[in-house]
């Protein structure tokens, strides 16, 4: 009997701390809070458009993993998880898809930049000339 009610115990104190499992969510982020962002924090900023999509400009200090690359997933799980990321694409898609990944594959802290790379050039951020 001893050992039934010490096993219940612990299954509900296993449950307990099941429900208290944090996930990260992504946070969608304006052009001024990625400035912001990359001016605090040892930000990793990705480009997840495509080479030909980087060629007209990036933004500065970003790196690009092609989503539509093969080993995508691969290389975003090379990231640090426990660093900030930030991602962005031409217009918020792709970002999107990335950042749900990057919370299956367990990064704490995650930023999708809203309107992407379109909206930070509408509002005439920099742009490094061209891709690496």
């Amino acid at each position: 009997m001893r050992k039934l009610v010490f096993t219940l115990v612990i299954v509900h104190l296993l449950t307990l701390a099941c429900d208290f499992t944090v996930i990260a969510q992504a946070k969608k982020i304006s052009n001024q809070e990625l400035v912001d962002l990359m001016e605090k924090e040892e930000l990793q900023l990705v480009d997840v458009r495509t080479p030909e999509e980087t060629a007209n400009g990036m933004i500065e200090g970003a790196q690009n993993i092609d989503f539509r690359s093969p080993d995508f997933k691969d290389y975003i799980s090379k990231l640090d998880k426990n660093k900030p990321v930030a991602v962005y694409c031409g217009a918020g898609g792709r970002s999107g898809k990335t950042s749900q990944m990057l919370q299956e594959l367990g990064f704490k802290e995650i930023y999708d930049l809203s309107g992407g790379f379109t909206q930070w050039e509408a509002e005439k951020y920099p742009v490094d000339g061209g891709s690496r």
